[in-house]
């Protein structure tokens, strides 16, 4: 099933170097809907502090409450835009968002926010289960002096085996479609690929490369975000090289979400 991607994209949205791009700084982070683990405290305020202290060029968000009509009853600091457009807010010109998760007083699911122009996007749910809500977020960016466009993806993953192999091969299939061959391309998000799967299955059919691990080492601990233990997130990178990798847990991220966010800066081949 196809749900259509709500995307902004203003026409500030460029890089602040002039002439082409050649190095990105990417984030993706679990945003647990703006609030801290277990659900204490609402943290989208913070959570934007942080980010604009990362000063990525992209993220790509998970778990991002597009509207919760009884949140915004009841708190006077809840935003009164959907969490993408309030954290991207100045900083982030262009925006996607795909619901996935729909319910009566409101929706949740990824969003990409970005310093340069969308040219399209599209969501597409990859749900498996009725009370288990997933999709992947594609985007196509317009990079200062690019001859094709950036591809971007944005993926929150099922928590059973079968499951997550089933979506990502939904998600080769779409990409080898949509950005065959050397296409500059970027996959990120929370796999929950508990056994280490992924790699296998999309690196290997799609020519990606993990940030953290290179072509046969391990990603990241990224769970939970006070000492990281599972390797759950991941950002899968095709026509880069990795400069630098960092996964930010322990306080204050561990304050803001169960997850850590995890960063890259890399240069185009």
């Amino acid at each position: 099933m196809v749900r259509p991607a709500i995307t902004r994209s203003g026409k500030a949205a460029a890089s602040r170097q002039r002439g082409a791009v050649r190095k990105l700084h990417i984030c993706t982070y679990n945003i647990h809907k703006g609030f801290s683990q277990f659900k204490a405290h609402m943290m989208i305020h913070e959570l934007r502090k942080r980010l604009r202290g990362l000063d990525p060029d992209i993220v790509f968000l998970q778990e991002v409450q597009g509207l919760h009509e009884r949140h915004a009853e009841r708190r006077r600091d809840w935003p009164a835009e959907g969490q993408h457009d309030f954290l991207a807010e100045g900083v982030w010109p262009a925006t996607t968002y795909g619901g996935n998760a729909i319910y009566g007083h409101g929706h949740h699911g990824n969003a990409i926010l970005s310093r340069f122009p969308i040219l399209s996007s599209h969501n597409q749910d990859i749900s498996e289960l009725r009370f288990e809500r997933r999709g992947m977020l594609h985007a196509r960016l317009a990079v200062p002096g690019w001859k094709e466009p950036l591809h971007c993806v944005c993926v929150h993953l099922g928590l059973t085996t079968a499951a997550r192999r089933r979506q990502m091969l939904a998600l080769a299939e779409r990409m080898e479609t949509v950005s065959p061959g050397e296409t500059p391309l970027i996959i990120a998000g929370d796999f929950n690929d508990w056994h280490n799967r992924a790699g296998n299955l999309l690196a290997e059919r799609l020519g990606l490369i993990e940030v953290f691990g290179g072509i046969n080492g391990q990603p990241a601990r990224s769970f939970p975000a006070t000492l990281p233990v599972f390797r759950l997130d991941r950002i899968y990178v095709r026509g880069f090289a990795i400069e630098h990798s960092e996964v930010h847990f322990g306080r204050p991220w561990s304050k803001i979400s169960d997850h850590a966010a995890l960063s890259a800066h890399i240069a185009v081949k």
